[in-house]
């Protein structure tokens, strides 16, 4: 059974898929399919999340093989932009490293790459004691807060939250973890925007420099003044960082350029 999708736009012209990050899911993306109406937008909600949470385990490398095949049925020889959040740019760093020629432009946008195995190994215990906080709606406020998720998406955050199994939960966070560019993703031939925000975590940082350093198409940008969530909590100028990408693959002046 093929993965839920959403599509916005001008199904005629240049197709742009978009990938949530975890805790999220395509709703993430209202104010980029707002905005580029002159695109064909489609929207994903990755396994076990969102409208796809009965639609098998979620592994990256799984989501990568199933939305690959998604393209493959929507492009019809268009150019092809994906952009990844999060957990969601884990997975277009797989995509990009099984098919190195589908995707013209790609925004990879706070990927995680430096795998941290002992955080890994607590996942599971730690999950058992605070996942019924989940289900409190004190504790959702604060955890949206972090995300930059505004009362706009709240009710959608808390219910998907709500939802989600424990099984699925500790699934999801060992696979973001866990993961690390894969030796295929040298091969890649669009033009790559790996993004990171200046307040973010120094291993996101260290990432996003490991991702750049992987492939001589890759250009690294730090975005001034932001931490982990820009397309949440700076949508306007998101958009304009896509916008000047795939236009001719510019960087956008409120970013700065990673050495």
């Amino acid at each position: 059974m093929g993965l839920h999708y959403q599509e916005y736009g001008d199904k005629d012209a240049s197709l742009i898929v978009f990938l949530h990050g975890g805790g999220v899911s395509s709703w993430m993306w209202d104010k980029q399919v707002q905005y580029l109406t002159n695109y064909h937008c489609v929207t994903v909600d990755l396994p076990e999340q969102g409208q796809n949470a009965q639609k098998g385990e979620f592994s990256i490398e799984h989501s990568a093989y199933r939305i690959l095949e998604l393209i493959n049925e929507l492009a019809n020889e268009k150019n092809v932009t994906v952009i990844g959040f999060s957990l969601g740019a884990q997975v277009l760093v797989q995509m990009l490293s099984y098919r190195s020629d589908l995707i013209n432009y790609a925004i990879i946008n706070s990927a995680l790459v430096k795998p941290n195995r002992l955080g890994e190994k607590l996942i599971s215990p730690l999950i058992r004691l605070t996942f019924p906080l989940i289900k409190n709606r004190t504790f959702s406020k604060l955890q949206a807060k972090t995300l930059f998720i505004g009362e706009e998406y709240f009710e959608r955050y808390y219910n998907e939250s709500y939802q989600m199994e424990r099984n699925t939960l500790v699934r999801i966070l060992k696979e973001n973890m866990s993961f690390e560019i894969p030796a295929g993703f040298s091969e890649a031939k669009g033009k790559v925007l790996v993004t990171v925000g200046e307040k973010e975590k120094s291993i996101m940082k260290k990432s996003a420099s490991e991702i750049v350093n992987f492939n001589e198409n890759c250009t690294g940008v730090i975005i001034s003044g932001i931490g982990h969530g820009v397309p949440l909590s700076k949508p306007d100028l998101f958009n304009q960082i896509i916008e000047k990408w795939i236009n001719g693959g510019k960087v956008a002046e409120e970013c700065k350029v990673i050495k």
